[in-house]
C-alpha cells in the first residue's frame, strides 16, 4: 500500500484507502454530478495522482466503485438481503442476483459497462481495486468462509468469479430472468463450483481403504 500523502495520516490496509478516495469522489459528485477528475480527488486526500491511479487505473473505474457503494445504499441492502445466510452459494447467488437487478437500473452505471468509456475503452470489473472491493462484500455475509474451506486466496478467486458473472448477466442479459428465475439459474450452474472447496475437504478427509498404509507382516525367518 502506498504510504505517502494522506495529510499525514496513511490508511492502515488498502481496503481503507479504497473508502477514503471513494468517500471524496462521493463528496464531488455531490457536488459536480459525474464530472470526477482524478487530479481533484487526489488533491483532496493530499496524494499524488499515482497513488490515486494505482487504486482507479481511470475516471471511470472509479465512478462505477463510487455507484455500486453508493446506489440506492446499495452494500447496506446488500448486507441486510444476504443476512442470515450462512451457506456460500446461498450467499453468493443472492448477492449476484440482488447486484443484477438493483444496479440494471442506474443508468450511469449500466451504460459505463456496456458501452465503455468515453474514450472508447472498455471499463474492467476485474481489476485488483475491484476484485477487493467484492471480497469486502463478501466479508460483511454470515458466511464463516473458513470452515467452507475458503481461505484469503480462495477468496480473491471467488470475488472474481462472482465479478465476471455479474458483469456478463448486466451487460448481456439475455433471456428475461428475475426473481426467483435468476436465482435459480445462477444456483444451477454456479453453485457447484462455490461449494467446491468444501467438498474438496470432505474427499480429502475420507481415506479410501486400499490406499491406507498397510502394516507389515511378520516373515517365515522372523
Amino acid at each position: 500500500m502506498a504510504n505517502r500523502g494522506w495529510s499525514g495520516d496513511p490508511p492502515a490496509t488498502d481496503e481503507e484507502a479504497i473508502d477514503r478516495i471513494l468517500d471524496v469522489a462521493d463528496s464531488i459528485i455531490a457536488e459536480r454530478g459525474s464530472a470526477v477528475r482524478i487530479a481533484d480527488v487526489a488533491r483532496m486526500l493530499g496524494v499524488t495522482r499515482q497513488t490515486v491511479y494505482r487504486y482507479f487505473p481511470s475516471s471511470e473505474e472509479l465512478l462505477l466503485s463510487s455507484g455500486m457503494r453508493s446506489a440506492n445504499g446499495f452494500l447496506d441492502q446488500l448486507a441486510e438481503r444476504t443476512s442470515g445466510l450462512t451457506e456460500p452459494a446461498a450467499a453468493m447467488v443472492e448477492g449476484i442476483a440482488f447486484a443484477v437487478e438493483t444496479l440494471s437500473n442506474d443508468p450511469q452505471f449500466a451504460n459505463l459497462l456496456r458501452n465503455g468509456s468515453k474514450r472508447g475503452s472498455t471499463v474492467s470489473l476485474t481489476s485488483d481495486t475491484s476484485k477487493a472491493f467484492s471480497r469486502s462484500m463478501l466479508h460483511r455475509t454470515d458466511v464463516d468462509w473458513e470452515s467452507h474451506g475458503y481461505d484469503e486466496a480462495a477468496l480473491d478467486e471467488l470475488a472474481e468469479l462472482g465479478l465476471r458473472t455479474f458483469h456478463s448477466l448486466l451487460v448481456d442479459p439475455g433471456p428475461a430472468r428475475d426473481g426467483y428465475v435468476l436465482r435459480r439459474f445462477i444456483s444451477r450452474w454456479l453453485g457447484p463450483a462455490i461449494v467446491y472447496p468444501r467438498l474438496t475437504q470432505v474427499m480429502e478427509a475420507l481415506q479410501p481403504v486400499g490406499t491406507r498404509p498397510q502394516r507389515s507382516r511378520p516373515t517365515a525367518a522372523s
